[in-house]
């Protein structure tokens, strides 16, 4: 099979990940992650690394491996080596759209309903246009990360 992202490292790029790895000190995850590269270099002299056999000498999982490899390619080396926005999945909805669903959960349910459902809440934000579509779990992620409870019917 053919790889998608292709890791190509210069070799200012390999001396640097390198010494990253057998010098100073760096959190797990980086110092993974640049491991992933070395490994996943197609211009390393000697033996070329699949995916699999990355991911099990070095005891991740494969789609992290390839989200390392995506990420090197798209974004770069040094974003490659940290946790960042820009090399995940990109947000559902922005903060503006978020802001939306809390005052839409804080507002008075729609007529017949005693109170905002998940489902009802993703459906109003479809309804409204603010979205083109929003999963409930999308829904219950964004409100999870405020004080608004769903069960509670004092809001605010």
């Amino acid at each position: 099979m053919t790889k998608k992202y292709i890791v190509d490292l210069t070799p200012d790029e390999r001396q640097y990940l390198e010494t990253f790895t057998t010098t100073g000190r760096h959190a797990a995850y980086q110092m993974t992650r640049a491991r992933i590269l070395l490994k996943a270099d197609n211009r390393q002299p000697g033996h070329s690394w699949s995916d699999v056999e990355i991911s099990e000498a070095l005891d991740v999982g494969v789609s992290t491996v390839e989200r390392v490899r995506r990420c090197f390619v798209e974004v770069g080396l040094d974003a490659s080596l940290r946790r960042q926005p820009g090399c995940g999945r990109k947000r559902k909805l922005n903060g503006e759209q978020e802001a939306h669903l809390i005052a839409l959960r804080c507002s008075e349910p729609p007529k017949g309903q005693a109170r905002w459902t998940l489902k009802l809440l993703s459906d109003q934000m479809v309804v409204l246009g603010q979205v083109d579509s929003v999963s409930d779990e999308t829904v219950r992620q964004v409100l999870k990360k405020t004080n608004c409870s769903r069960g509670n019917k004092i809001v605010g």
